[in-house]
């Protein structure tokens, strides 16, 4: 079975395509991740013809607009790098997220250098041009710079997202667009946004109670742009164990007083920083299987992405 598309800067992968003719080698993508993810990469400054090496260059601000130039000299390449994104854009439709070499003039996804037209930096605040267009291009797609995939929350968040949205364009948007499909979805992530935002999760619930209030693709569209926010946002401790009492309301039948008093303690010692989110989860998993119970056998948020990512251990 092929992984889930995922893009990715081409340096990231090993490969000596930096201005420099070396690479940014991120293991944990091509050892951790690369088992699940079906990398698709992009070097959008070779890509758009500069060569390697070639000249080192940066963002600089006119009064018309930014610029991707040389940092030496004054040779002009944002032509060449718009006309390869335009291009390259519109085949980007079916990945499931896209994963970006941080602090390029072409790539970076935030805090980027920008000049005047005598090179000095004014702000630190900008887009790489390629990054820009596509986030532009693709508002929903998960995206994240690899620096930032070392934060564990950060990690979790960006993967839980990424299958997430693999889910919604394989079984909601892939096809003839139906109110069961839409239905499925929100029913197998309800716990999954009840955790990211209980705000969203209120929403949510009343807009798919009436899908005759509008055309349904107006609906889906509207509650996929709410459920992919709601992603975005940290799970904070208490979230998890508002959510998993949830859950153990569902599993009352199925838990014994002791087993019960064991996964209270546990949930517990995760509140204190005590254990992972593993622990109450693995013990939550157990008395699901044990007597399972169909609600909560479709829910993604026991089980929002492959064990052997460990990512859970972290959080």
């Amino acid at each position: 079975m092929s992984g889930i598309p995922v893009g990715i800067s081409t340096c990231l992968l090993g490969k000596e395509v930096r201005h420099d003719g070396g690479h940014k080698h991120s293991r944990y993508c091509t050892q951790v991740l690369s088992q699940h993810f079906d990398f698709r990469p992009v070097c959008p400054e070779l890509e758009a013809g500069l060569g390697v090496p070639r000249p080192a260059i940066h963002l600089r601000e006119y009064p018309e607009g930014i610029r991707l130039t040389e940092t030496k000299g004054s040779a002009d390449h944002t032509d060449a790098m718009q006309e390869f994104t335009d291009r390259i854009l519109p085949d980007l439709s079916d990945l499931r997220g896209y994963i970006l070499m941080a602090k390029s003039p072409s790539c970076g996804m935030e805090r980027i250098k920008v000049h005047n037209p005598e090179g000095n930096v004014v702000r630190r605040d900008g887009q790489g041009m390629f990054a820009e267009a596509l986030i532009r291009a693709y508002p929903l797609m998960p995206v994240e710079e690899e620096g930032r995939l070392n934060d564990d929350a950060l990690r979790e968040n960006f993967i839980e997202r990424v299958f997430a949205y693999d889910d919604w364009l394989q079984n909601v948007a892939g096809g003839n667009l139906t109110a069961k499909a839409l239905i499925g979805f929100h029913t197998r992530h309800k716990f999954q946004l009840l955790a990211h935002s209980e705000k969203i999760y209120r929403q949510l619930g009343p807009m798919l109670g009436d899908l005759k209030a509008d055309a349904l693709e107006a609906i889906a569209g509207r509650y996929i742009q709410a459920f992919m926010e709601a992603m975005t946002k940290k799970v904070s401790r208490g979230a998890h164990i508002n959510v998993m009492q949830h859950l153990m309301g569902y599993l009352r039948d199925a838990i014994g007083d002791e087993d019960r008093k064991v996964l209270v303690e546990q949930i517990e010692a995760y509140g204190r920083e005590e254990v992972p989110l593993v622990v109450p989860m693995t013990l939550l998993r157990m008395a699901q299987r044990r007597e399972p119970a169909d609600y909560l056998k479709l829910q993604q948020y026991l089980t929002p992405y492959p064990d052997e990512l460990g990512l859970r251990n972290k959080v």
